[in-house]
């Protein structure tokens, strides 16, 4: 048995593509359903020209192995079309749509489902699914990753039935609500062929915790200087990862960072499960820096550090990647200008509204179930709750700015209440 079964996958997007090739190779039926939209049209429209055939190629050689075709058995347009039986749902949507997928599907998919795999929860996102689940009389196995596992991108940025994975990550983490998870196993069993790690933790919260975007980009992103490029002036470009006055990164912001950390993990403590060691997740999961800024004993020892200390080593993290300190430099002595990744302003989506970028869009749902559960939990988290009021504040502003032009749903403080709601209700039953 390949313990995955008839597999559909939810999404539309590159991710969805990647996820149905690999899978795919198991030999079963694969399933594909999406939102009704004009770019889940095109994407659409492009499969149906193929065959019903999925592509991905790769950038480099050596991730070849995550390359291929999958034919895709089944197509539906909207999830309320989706029907027949299927053992595994995939999803491939952001975190907060995860929901609003479920509520379109038929009850009887949903309570015919084995499992459930999430490709790129959040803090939060399984006892959610779980609950939800639990509300409509299904009970599948439900199973967190840490992350997508690369980068994967439409190749002339439109959908279309072919996506390119240009980067691959050497390793992510996954957890299952069933303890000795055969799923589990054969998930990791199609990853690792290709060169991508999968450590399993014991709880599907460890994992969710185990993505470095949770503990960078609120301070990264919810900050005057980010909101600004974001929301007031495009221009001149401001960048992610670049000191002051080129981008965001200051004393305050590190210190920010650090704090914000500190109290997520008082709150996965709560929960039962393991922080993490802030620097080596860093340099170990996102990128590494050279032995003579940050030393080995320095990361080992992080943990037990002064607050000034961490705060420190933080910076120096930063701003030794400025440049990619791996790269080979110039004639003139220059490094690849590694930081260079310029904050998106607001824009027109395809609907012709104004819309707020994924970050911080998705960063604002993600640190307001954080901020939530902690309230629920009873653990302080006076970082997190200033974080988002700038950004809250920023944000009723920016609608006020635009008040008489289409906005989208973004431009509106949310509590996110009803996913809280479920969310903690799931923490309670299982504690």
């Amino acid at each position: 048995m390949d313990h995955l079964g008839r597999v559909l996958i939810a999404g539309t997007g590159p991710t969805a593509v990647q996820m149905a090739v690999l899978v795919g190779r198991l030999g079963r039926a694969v399933g594909i359903a999406g939102r009704e939209s004009t770019r889940s049209e095109a994407f659409f429209t492009a499969l149906a020209g193929s065959g019903g055939t999925l592509r991905i190629d790769v950038q480099n050689d050596k991730h070849r192995g995550l390359s291929g075709e999958c034919r895709v058995e089944q197509q539906f347009r909207g999830y309320g079309t989706v029907a027949g039986e299927w053992d595994t749902l995939i999803l491939t949507v952001t975190a907060d749509a995860y929901v609003p997928v479920l509520q379109q599907l038929d009850r009887r998919v949903l309570q015919q489902l084995d499992r459930i795999v999430l490709v790129s929860p959040t803090f939060g996102s399984n006892a959610l699914v779980c609950q939800y689940a639990k509300q409509h009389g299904a009970h599948p196995e439900v199973i967190s990753f840490s992350s997508y596992l690369g980068d994967t991108r439409w190749p002339g940025g439109t959908p279309t039935r072919s996506a390119l994975t240009a980067g691959v990550k050497r390793r992510i983490y996954a957890g299952s609500t069933i303890r000795r998870s055969d799923t589990l196993d054969r998930l990791r069993g199609l990853h690792e062929p290709v060169g991508v790690a999968v450590e399993v933790v014991d709880r599907p919260v460890e994992a969710e915790t185990r993505n470095i975007s949770l503990y960078v980009h609120p301070p990264l992103f919810m900050n005057e200087v980010t909101l600004n490029a974001v929301f007031v002036e495009p221009e001149p470009t401001k960048y992610v990862y670049k000191l002051f006055p080129e981008g965001p990164i200051t004393p305050t912001l590190i210190r920010n960072m650090v704090a914000q950390w500190q109290e997520l993990t008082a709150i996965v403590v709560r929960l039962g499960a393991t922080g993490v060691n802030l620097l080596e997740f860093m340099l170990e999961d996102s990128y590494p820096v050279r032995p003579e800024s940050i030393s080995t004993s320095d990361v080992a020892a992080f943990e037990r550090l002064s607050t000034t200390n961490q705060e420190y080593l933080v910076y120096v993290r930063y701003a030794s990647l400025l440049i990619d300190p791996f790269s080979e430099p110039d004639r003139d002595g220059r490094y690849f200008d590694f930081s260079a990744i310029p904050i998106r302003p607001v824009f027109r989506n395809g609907a012709g509204e104004w819309d707020v970028p994924r970050m911080p869009k998705e960063d604002y749902y993600r640190t307001k179930i954080i901020q939530g559960v902690a309230r629920n939990l009873g653990v302080a988290c006076p970082t997190i709750d200033a974080l988002l009021a700038t950004y809250e504040r920023e944000l009723e502003r920016a609608a006020t700015a635009r008040a008489g032009d289409q906005v989208s749903d973004a431009f509106v403080v949310q509590d996110f209440g009803e996913d809280l709601r479920m969310i903690c209700a799931e923490i309670s039953g299982a504690s």
